[in-house]
């Protein structure tokens, strides 16, 4: 079973948002992130910049910095 650690990363510093997450979302309203036994969670206003399934991570970066790379 595969459950991923995701991240923000903002002004180059990464931040943990939830981990042992098993399902994730990318809907009109941000990134929607479930794991087992807690509630969705969304993250307004990011966009999904890389995923490590080997290293079990996301990182996920706000869309401010990301239309500036």
């Amino acid at each position: 079973m595969c459950q991923l650690n995701v991240v923000v990363e903002r002004a180059g510093s990464r931040e943990t948002v939830l981990e042992s997450v098993t399902a994730l979302e990318v809907t009109k309203d941000g990134v929607v992130l479930s794991t087992f036994f807690e509630a969705p969670v969304t993250v307004a206003g990011v966009q999904v910049k890389s995923i490590d399934f080997l290293g079990g991570s996301v990182v996920l970066v706000a869309d401010v910095e990301q239309a500036a790379a």
